[in-house]
C-alpha cells in the first residue's frame, strides 16, 4: 500500500493509479462529503461522466460490483466496497465560485471547481471546466421531483473504494462548503488509500501523513 495521503479540510488532492489497482477515499472525523473526479491518464479530455453512468447502469448511482463509465462510455472505476451508511449523490454540481457568489460572498472562498484545477496542476495537467463529480457522503433525497440537501451521515473512518478499469488520475476534494449544511457547517479532513488486491486493505485513521 502506498503512503496514505491526507486531503486537508477545504482543499484537493490528485494520485495516478493504474488499471486494477484500488483507491479508496475516507472520511477521518465523519460528515464530510468528498467531490471525487476521475480521468483517463492517456488522455484527461476523457473523464468520468455521472450522466452518461446513469444511462449505463439505470440507476442514480452504480451497485456495489458496477463500473462508473467516461463520457466516451469505458468504463474507468468500479464500485468495490462501502464501509458508510450508503448516501452518494450524482446529481449536484460541483461547487464553484459563482455559487458561494450567490449564496452572499464577496471575497475567495476555496471551492471543489478550484480544487480540481490546483490538484491537476501539481501533476502538470489541466482541464477545461469542471466535470460533475461523484459526491461520496453526499445525502441528497429525491422524492418525486424534489431534492433535499440534508447533512453527510457517514461516521469516522466511514469509506468508499473503487478500483481502476484503467489508468486514471483521480481527484479529491475535501469539500469546503460551510454556508450549506451537507457537510454540518464544518468542512474536515479526508485521506486517500491506494493499494493492490492483495494488500491489507485495513484503514487507520491515525496515519495522517501529508
Amino acid at each position: 500500500m502506498q503512503p496514505r495521503l491526507i486531503v486537508p479540510a477545504g482543499q484537493g488532492r490528485a494520485v495516478k493509479i493504474g488499471a486494477g489497482q484500488r483507491v479508496r477515499v475516507v472520511d477521518l472525523d465523519g460528515g464530510q462529503v468528498g467531490d471525487v473526479f476521475a480521468f483517463a491518464a492517456d488522455d484527461v479530455s476523457e473523464h468520468l461522466s455521472a450522466s452518461h453512468t446513469r444511462a449505463f447502469t439505470s440507476r442514480l448511482f452504480p451497485a456495489q460490483g458496477e463500473h462508473f463509465v467516461t463520457d466516451r462510455r469505458r468504463p474507468i472505476l468500479t464500485l468495490r466496497d462501502d464501509t458508510s451508511p450508503g448516501w452518494h449523490d450524482m446529481l449536484i454540481a460541483a461547487c464553484d465560485p459563482d455559487r458561494y457568489a450567490g449564496l452572499g460572498v464577496r471575497d475567495f472562498h476555496a471551492s471543489c471547481a478550484d480544487n480540481l484545477r490546483r490538484s491537476l496542476d501539481q501533476l502538470g495537467l489541466s482541464f477545461p471546466g469542471t466535470p460533475q463529480p461523484v459526491n461520496v457522503f453526499m445525502r441528497i433525497p429525491v422524492e418525486g421531483s424534489t431534492l433535499s440537501w440534508l447533512s453527510a451521515i457517514s461516521r469516522p473512518g466511514d469509506a468508499i473504494t473503487f478500483e481502476a478499469a484503467m489508468d486514471c488520475v483521480v481527484v479529491v476534494s475535501a469539500c469546503p462548503q460551510d454556508l450549506v449544511g451537507i457537510n454540518g457547517h464544518r468542512p474536515t479532513p479526508m485521506a486517500i488509500d491506494v493499494f493492490d488486491d492483495h494488500d491489507d486493505t485495513t484503514t487507520n485513521t491515525d496515519n495522517r501523513k501529508e
